[in-house]
């Protein structure tokens, strides 16, 4: 167990050298599969998942953990993975779903574009039926964030 630690910390920080976080380490001894799930602020296309896989398994076969077999799978969070709100600022111009802890107009849950955002509050554009609306958000009254896809 102490190994495949190892081999977790000195590829969060390959990845962090080429602007990747790792978010995700687990080795499903049962199935005998790796999984590591990366992110980074700018949207992951599959040429990207190749390009890291390729840095990931070199890097694997330099520090393997074990002596035995596996499959090696490798993504990211998806086109609609979670925001920290605190980095909400890095996705201005993005379609994003936001969680309230007190609603909003009687709404919890917001969709629509991030217009601005400062460290104290956002302006969200959505669309309620026909009607554009935009609504300044206290940041504080967020709980949660996500990109989302826009129908």
């Amino acid at each position: 167990m102490e190994e495949i630690n190892r081999v977790q910390e000195g590829l969060k920080e390959k990845l962090n050298e080429i602007g990747y976080e790792l978010y995700s380490f687990k080795f499903l001894a049962k199935t005998r599969m790796l999984e590591v799930i990366v992110d980074r602020d700018e949207e992951i296309n599959l040429d990207d998942i190749t390009c890291v896989s390729e840095v990931i398994s070199t890097y694997l076969d330099e520090h393997d953990f074990t002596d035995n077999p596996y499959t090696l799978d490798v993504s990211s969070l998806g086109v609609e993975k979670p925001i920290s709100v605190e980095k909400l600022d890095k996705y201005v111009g993005k379609y994003i779903n936001i969680h309230l802890s007190h609603p909003y107009q009687g709404e919890n849950i917001l969709e629509g574009n991030l217009d601005y955002c400062d460290e104290n509050k956002i302006i969200l554009s959505y669309k309620n039926k026909t009607k554009l609306i935009k609504c300044e958000i206290n940041r504080a009254n967020i709980d949660k964030a996500r990109l989302a896809i826009k129908f």
